[in-house]
């Protein structure tokens, strides 16, 4: 939709990311570069693409990394501004820390490490049309077991939220996207952590609010995981995930300037060769993600994993599901298996490590 929403948005960027540990060591998870871009470039993409312009982070760990990269965000077609927590808040607390630069009457809130296709547009309209005090971004999984779930009325209002169990009465679970009444923002205790699924949201239903449901099908995928975070660039390289921040074409490979890959070298399945990495000859690289000036020797094999800036791996090793951290490097003739993940300028030597005897 072209015209601009009456509403703010707020990103909560200020984890720590522990769970894509050695990678957010040196980077907050929203500025890890994915598909090319920072992740947070994805999601501003589409909350400007809704007509919603004015956006507040609230940041945290390393906070001063975002304002230096985005700025006032006039390039991106969008007022930023940046509010620090400097203690841990929690998800409720954190949104009522910003509180105080927000204008329009309704918020639409956003956890900084969810890549979704729902129509932000129509989240808005529904909270409106509803009369809604907090409308929640609700998904559609095949196996809400994995999740806390949230059933609905016939009328679309939020019954319950439930814990995890193994048999869940829907197959509706909590996206991490809501629509808050800027009222109900102000109404959240100050000064402590306050958390929207434990305390906020079960305290509305009690009071009897009008807690609403905007239920979706569309892509949705929480990167906080390596396995995630490597599926959600291969997506947007891929244009399985929607965004309009891709620094290239769409297609099975996104080989960004001043990479180098040998001609007889695989690049697939959506992965990203950053800027001045280089690929070996006869190497294939599938699913992965390579940061600026990665190397990946001759004949290595490359899937579902992620190579930290400057990392470098040996001719002939494999990796399947491994992350390499910054300036750490993996020699030739190893093997490592899911799961893996070398510190940041850590040293293998070659051949040091195998998960099978071959070789």
């Amino acid at each position: 939709m072209n015209a601009e929403l009456e509403v703010d948005a707020v990103v909560l960027v200020g984890g720590r990311g522990t769970r894509l540990r050695p990678l957010t060591l040196s980077a907050p998870k929203p500025m890890l570069p994915t598909a090319g871009t920072p992740f947070l470039s994805h999601l501003l993409s589409r909350i400007r693409a809704a007509g919603i312009t004015h956006v507040v982070l609230g940041t945290s760990y390393q906070a001063e990394v975002f304002e230096d990269y985005f700025g006032d965000g006039s390039a991106l077609g969008l007022e930023l501004e940046y509010v620090v927590e400097d203690v841990p808040l929690d998800t409720a607390g954190a949104i009522r820390n910003v509180y105080d630069r927000l204008r329009a009457p309704n918020a639409v809130i956003f956890n900084g490490d969810i890549l979704s296709g729902a129509d932000l547009g129509e989240l808005v309209r529904t909270h409106v049309e509803a009369d809604a005090d907090v409308t929640l971004h609700l998904q559609r999984v095949e196996d809400p077991s994995r999740f806390g779930s949230v059933p609905t009325d016939a009328d679309g209002r939020v019954l319950e939220f439930l814990e995890k169990t193994p048999n869940p009465p829907t197959d509706q679970i909590n996206a991490g996207c809501y629509v808050f009444r800027r009222s109900v923002i102000e109404s959240i205790p100050t000064g402590r952590p306050v958390s929207v699924e434990r305390e906020t949201f079960p305290a509305l239903l009690s009071a009897g609010a009008h807690v609403h449901g905007f239920v979706d099908t569309s892509y949705w995928l929480d990167v906080g995981t390596p396995e995630a975070f490597v599926l959600g660039s291969s997506d947007l390289v891929k244009g399985v995930a929607p965004t309009s921040a891709l620094p290239g074409a769409v297609g099975e490979a996104l080989v960004l300037d001043g990479a180098v890959v040998a001609a007889d070298a695989s690049v697939t399945g959506g992965s990203t060769i950053g800027p001045g990495a280089t690929v070996g000859a006869g190497a294939q690289v599938s699913g992965s993600v390579l940061f600026a000036g990665a190397e990946v020797g001759a004949g290595a094999v490359i899937e579902r994993s992620v190579l930290g800036a400057g990392a470098r791996v040996g001719a002939g090793t494999v990796l399947r599901g491994v992350v390499v951290g910054d300036g750490a490097s993996v020699g030739a003739d190893n093997e490592l298996l899911d799961g893996a993940r070398v510190w940041p300028k850590a040293e293998l030597g070659d051949g040091v490590v195998r998960f099978s005897s071959d070789g």
